[in-house]
């Protein structure tokens, strides 16, 4: 890899600056010189020749913007001179062969995980206890609030104690800059107490506004979410409360739980307050029934079970110039080593595919499965279309500050971390994961609504590169933060758990730091590890509602 620049792909228009370049260097390129003839931040990209307006540009190999002002040779890139723009989808055409990555050194690898009846493998043990409309939220924090301190789950934390010292100081007639001027040592540890089930992980209380309020078809997604939280292998067992005349309605929450698992038998409670009456037998009935649940919960154990009951979801949010060149492709390896090995991975973020479609259509195992992606690809932008947006406006200020400066460009680096592998299956939201290898799931491009809907469709662990930096986690599956630049890495060691960015700062491989985060998945999946968003207590569930969400 050259110091200063990066050529993605042969028949790329453009280069990728990997340190700041200033005006007048000399950039030796297919025989000549480039003099750059402005300031080029790192991460950004500048055009290898001069293009007109209404050229295509490409990166990755595939088109990704156009021009709209003149572009000289070496000129930075931007929003000034150049839009979103992609190559029109094809039907279908015949993949070559997948060459799938050697594998043998796993071959006989396991993790220790928690062996379910449908024969699925959980890689934490918890109980969770949902609502089945915003109207239970209230009753959710007051069972919060009664149940993890007393046995021991949660965090605790020195923030009240800050806020102890500073009430002090001001009861103590300090002024404003004296109170600026202390010294802040705040600090988060896992658990107030000993835990009184040594065996469950936690109780996941997850509060969300939906239920009611919007069509019915808004409702039955989300039953279908909720079930397939309560269905997934990371789950021991569910407490939900319901009011009674929401939308969603119990009878098809459990329509949804049987859809995806008609042999169910975990325990599971449902508690309806407009029968029961009072608030308070609804939470004393709630909280003594959960209370017995997780003492079930609790005879759960680990046990060796193979790489391939791990169902990986990739994620990558707060991206940056570096994301589509180091941590994402670094996960695609990964991806492509876990289906060698049975397992499944989940590709979501539709918005965050857009320009990808035909090379993503042409790994689909088949015709139908291929009409599928691109039908549900089509649909989603004409929504959008109706509602005044487009794919265009996915990238945020961050990303585009950071070099990703159309939803093309930030496309083509995001769908790296699907690897090479076929696409086995593609499927709408919420539905659930039923085949092994890549699985296309349509979500929106926002982390939070991304991670809670593969969680929702059987994802037991989560890879998520960022190169800004974010602490999105899930209340139920471990997701292991990947920086895309070793900067970060150093700058927020809080939240992030590898660091892929030595792919530029140090010359690693992709593959190797793919192999070295396939190691990480199997540790974290194992309980060996637990993962900084764990540690922070990063719990982050948004059920998707697709009317008003991108």
């Amino acid at each position: 890899m050259n110091e200063k620049f990066l050529k993605v792909h042969p028949d790329d228009d453009m280069l990728v600056a990997i340190v700041d370049l200033p005006a007048g260097t000399h950039i030796p390129h297919g025989g000549e010189s480039i003099v750059l003839p402005v300031d080029v931040p790192q991460k950004h990209k500048f055009s290898v020749r001069a293009h007109e307006p209404g050229a295509h540009l490409k990166m990755y190999g595939i088109t990704v913007a156009k021009v709209t002002q003149p572009v000289r040779p070496g000129e930075r890139l931007t929003l000034q001179n150049i839009i979103h723009a992609t190559d029109t989808p094809v039907k279908r055409k015949q993949a070559a062969a997948w060459q799938a990555p050697d594998v043998s050194r796993w071959k006989n690898a396991t993790f220790a995980g928690y062996l379910r009846s449908d024969g699925r493998v959980g890689t934490r043990n918890y109980w969770i206890v949902l609502p089945l409309v915003f109207c239970e939220n209230r009753n959710l924090q007051i069972m919060r609030e009664a149940m993890l301190k007393e046995l021991g789950f949660g965090h605790a934390s020195s923030y009240a104690a800050q806020t102890a010292e500073l009430v002090d100081k001001f009861r103590g007639g300090v002024s404003v800059e004296e109170i600026l001027a202390t010294a802040s040592t705040a600090s988060v540890t896992s658990g107030n107490r000993k835990r009184v089930f040594q065996n469950v992980d936690g109780i996941r209380f997850l509060s969300h506004r939906e239920g009611c309020g919007a069509g019915y078809n808004e409702s039955q997604n989300l039953c279908g979410l909720l079930a397939g939280y309560i269905n997934h292998p990371n789950v021991a067992g569910a407490t939900v409360l319901s009011l009674g005349c929401q939308k969603s309605q119990i009878a098809d929450l459990q329509n949804e739980l049987h859809r995806r698992n008609p042999e169910f038998n975990k325990p599971l409670y449902i508690f309806e307050q407009q029968q029961l009456g009072t608030v308070e037998t609804l939470l004393t009935t709630a909280i003594k029934h959960t209370f017995a649940g997780l003492m079930q919960a609790n005879e759960n154990v680990r046990e060796p079970a193979p790489i391939s009951q791990i169902t990986l979801g990739a994620e990558c949010g707060g991206s940056d110039g570096f994301s589509g060149l180091t941590a994402n492709p670094a996960i695609g390896h990964t991806s492509d080593l876990l289906v060698a090995l049975g397992g499944s991975v989940i590709l979501s973020e539709f918005p965050e595919l857009a320009g990808c479609e035909s090379a993503l259509a042409e790994r689909c195992v088949k015709p139908a499965t291929a009409d599928r992606f691109l039908q549900l690809m089509e649909a989603y932008e004409a929504f959008l279309n109706q509602e005044g947006n487009s794919f265009e406006g996915n990238p945020s200020p961050g990303n585009i500050r950071d070099g990703l400066t159309t939803d093309a460009i930030k496309s083509a680096g995001a769908a790296k971390k699907g690897g090479t592998s076929p696409v086995v299956d593609v499927l709408d939201y919420p539905e659930p994961v039923e085949r092994s290898g890549l699985n296309l799931l349509c979500t929106p491009g926002g982390d939070v609504e991304s991670t809670t809907a593969m969680t929702g469709s059987g994802a037991n662990l989560m890879v998520f590169s960022t190169g800004l930096g974010t602490p999105t986690g899930n209340p139920i599956t471990p997701v292991i933060k990947i920086a895309s630049n070793s900067a970060l890495a150093g700058r927020m060691p809080d939240i992030i758990d590898e660091d892929a960015g030595t792919i530029i700062s140090q010359g690693e491989s992709i593959e190797n730091v793919g192999e070295r985060l396939l190691e990480c998945i199997i540790g974290t999946a194992s309980g060996a590890y637990y993962t900084r968003a764990e540690e922070l207590g990063q719990e982050d569930f948004i059920p998707w509602r697709r009317t008003l969400s991108m």
